[in-house]
């Protein structure tokens, strides 16, 4: 269970105007005036420890809060207190080495990587001038190299904008390269500021085939008109070896053979179960 803690509750201060915000559109911000104090955050926190029962604290924002100007102070309070400590940022200064550092200290960071393209990023994300998609993507490779926990990419899917193969396959090479230990990806689930559209779960299914040997999250399974059936015990290890699956994976698209199969090759130890952000993974061994 994660616990929010909002670093712009007042309005949105975003250097993005993603099409898909749940937000009211608004023109991109490059910094925060007026924040709140680390003292005031802290405070609010800690109260908050003992009303609610929580494993993570997620720092977030109605807007980006790596724009919050004493991230870093704000984390090294928030770390005395002893919880799971969790970002969600759309990625947009990963390349400054000062918040490289301050994101560094965290136990979980969750980037935002909706496209690769210029075109189809700008589209997208709509972002403040002078934000380029190559300088957050090496920004996130080198991050990688600095931080040895849980790294996160979320790919959010907007129909006709970014849910073509081939910005997926693109994405799948720049992914290579960071090397996450988990890629979410995702879809409309909330009235956008733009007229715009998510796609259906079985759409990101076909699209997440293009990413690949990466432990891919995509929530909501239920009632896939998607299967996987009569699976081979050489395909069920081949197709696990390529791309781990989670629980709702095996329950939601393999048929019943499948599932068996599946079963017996976890009693033979030839499948492996890894946890990463609180979601199980199902990896071939061999």
């Amino acid at each position: 269970m994660s616990l929010g803690v909002d670093l712009s509750p007042d309005k949105k201060r975003c250097n993005f105007d993603c099409v898909y915000c749940e937000l009211e559109p608004s023109k991109p911000v490059t910094f925060y005036d007026n924040p709140p104090s680390v003292s005031e955050i802290f405070e609010e926190v800690r109260e908050a420890i003992f009303k609610f029962d929580f494993d993570v604290l997620t720092i977030t924002s109605n807007g980006e809060p790596t724009l919050y100007p004493y991230l870093d102070s704000l984390i090294e309070k928030l770390k005395t207190l002893n919880k799971k400590l969790l970002i969600l940022s759309n990625s947009s200064t990963i390349d400054s080495p000062k918040i490289q550092n301050a994101l560094k200290k965290l136990d979980i960071v969750k980037l935002s990587l909706d496209a690769v393209t210029p075109l189809v990023f700008k589209r997208i994300d709509r972002p403040a001038k002078g934000i380029e998609i190559q300088n957050i993507i090496n920004g996130m490779i080198e991050f990688r190299k600095v931080f040895d926990k849980e790294l996160i990419i979320e790919i959010l899917v907007v129909k006709g904008i970014n849910d073509k193969e081939d910005e997926f396959k693109k994405i799948n090479e720049v992914l290579k390269k960071i090397k996450p230990d988990r890629v979410d990806i995702s879809t409309i689930d909330r009235p956008p500021a733009y007229n715009v559209k998510g796609v259906s779960i079985k759409r990101l299914f076909e699209l997440s085939k293009f990413i690949e040997n990466q432990n891919i999250f995509i929530p909501t399974r239920e009632g896939i008109d998607f299967r996987i059936e009569s699976l081979s015990k050489e395909e069920l290890l081949k197709t696990l070896k390529k791309r781990p699956f989670t629980d709702a994976d095996i329950k939601n698209i393999f048929d019943e053979h499948t599932q068996r199969l599946f079963n017996d090759l976890l009693k033979e130890n030839l499948i492996e179960e890894t946890w990463v952000g609180g979601v199980k993974f199902y990896k071939a061994l061999i």
